[in-house]
């Protein structure tokens, strides 16, 4: 059950938020600013590699790992295999988690990994695995966690994680952060101003003046955040996990990526967090429309496009995660005979018109399906747009519909991702279960 009236008072969003997911959302364009400083000191944009490797082996917890390997891959456009490398344990923890390196892995390959943690026991001894096979190294983490030291030892290469501008140092001993030069603690330079005050800007909020430090907000303790560390990667973390990365397989000619693009990617992500801000009504903004519309829908994420397809499979992560409900995903054409049935049965929409006597309170409404068409390009002669358009009509299920402004594939993708964070973080507040 969904309290639409929160959607539209943003002091009561912001009370809701405890944990800081909308300044999350709205912070992912400086995320990548920050990030792309970060790639640049720790000497991507100097590297001369010989080649393409052979493969990308991807390791992260959670959805740090999975969505990071996702979107590398269909950025790439099939340049080169990226592959997951997934986690096994005795339990969903940080501690537990394991990586192992396939058999076939040696010196043509590289590893990248990325962790929001950088505690995970079983990240140093993937790199060890990783020395010995002669694999190029390339880590994304928290600086001064035990994975930077890990990686150093074995000659890769470290890019030390971006914090969003207002937040606190990301590794701290828990409370607040004890490091004096911990993002927060010191006058923000010109960049992390300018960064700042956009993300004010799309939040409703007036922006701190110039070299102002912000307020130390309370960060958890290394391993202490399990919806981070093995759930998903939270709005902002994602880019802050991916850009030194894009930048990477710019270098080594896999995805087009330069800092330009990625500084155009900023811009998109900026310009969402200003149309989706808790400050901007429902009925024009996006995310508040389309997490009002997904109350009490199981969501049927219908994508065609690579690109979409990673977004769609995200947003599917998120709303479990953070708003605790289903959402099935498929490919079209495929969804359409995949998911056919759910248009026909209980969940179709005009599947047993809802009793009069019902009681409101005690017997909530049931799930009815509602498809959301996730396509990164515009439709064209031979897209199946159109007959799932078509589809969802002759069976009377509601659809929603996400295209991107034109762009490239990475701006498309910024697009897709950052309406749909926002969307299941306004699902995830104004939900009356509490979740």
């Amino acid at each position: 059950m969904l309290d639409e009236s929160l959607l539209d008072a943003p002091e009561a969003l912001a009370r809701a938020d405890a944990r800081g997911l909308l300044r999350g959302a709205a912070e992912s364009g400086a995320r990548i600013r920050t990030a792309a400083r970060h790639a640049a000191e720790a000497g991507i944009g100097d590297l001369k590699p010989d080649g393409r490797p052979r493969a990308v082996l991807v390791a992260g917890p959670g959805a740090a790992g999975s969505c990071t390997a996702d979107l590398l891959g269909a950025l790439s456009g099939g340049n080169c295999p990226v592959s997951l490398i997934a986690p096994t344990g005795v339990a969903p923890a940080p501690g537990a988690l394991r990586w192992t390196l396939p058999g076939w892995a040696g010196p043509l390959d590289l590893l990248v990994i990325a962790t929001p943690d950088g505690t995970e026991p079983g990240l140093p001894r993937l790199v060890e695995q990783a020395y010995r096979r002669g694999c190029a190294i390339v880590a994304v983490a928290p600086d001064r966690s035990p994975l930077t030291g890990a990686v150093a030892q074995a000659r890769g290469l470290m890019v030390p994680l971006a914090t969003a501008p207002n937040a606190s140092a990301p590794y701290a001993t828990g409370g607040y952060s004890t490091d004096p030069y911990a993002r927060g603690a010191h006058p923000l330079d010109a960049d992390e101003a300018e960064d700042a005050a956009r993300a004010e800007g799309a939040l409703g909020e007036a922006p701190a003046p110039y070299g102002t430090p912000s307020v130390p907000q309370p960060v958890e303790p290394p391993g202490t955040a399990p919806d981070e560390m093995t759930g998903p990667a939270l709005p902002g973390t994602l880019w802050a996990l991916l850009t030194p990365l894009l930048l990477l397989v710019d270098r080594i000619g896999l995805v087009s990526a330069p800092p330009a693009a990625l500084q155009q990617v900023a811009d998109r992500l900026d310009q969402v967090a200003e149309r989706c801000g808790p400050a901007i009504a429902t009925y024009t903004n996006p995310a508040k429309t389309l997490a009002a519309e997904l109350a009490g829908a199981l969501p049927l994420l219908w994508t065609e496009g690579p690109v979409a397809a990673a977004a769609g499979r995200r947003f599917a992560g998120l709303l479990a995660a953070l708003a605790g409900r289903p959402a099935l995903v498929a490919e079209l054409p495929g969804a359409l005979a995949a998911h056919g049935a759910l248009l026909t049965g209980a969940f179709a929409g005009g599947a047993d018109p809802d009793d009069f006597f019902r009681d409101r309170v005690e017997e909530p409404e049931a799930l009815r399906a509602r498809i959301v068409l996730f396509h990164d390009e515009p439709v064209g002669p031979v897209s199946a747009v159109p007959t799932a358009r078509e589809l969802a009509l002759s069976h009377d299920t509601p659809f929603s519909e996400l295209e991107p402004a034109g762009g490239s594939p990475l701006e498309s993708a910024a697009e897709l991702l950052a309406i749909t964070d926002f969307a299941a973080v306004y699902l995830a507040l104004a939900s009356a279960d509490g979740t």
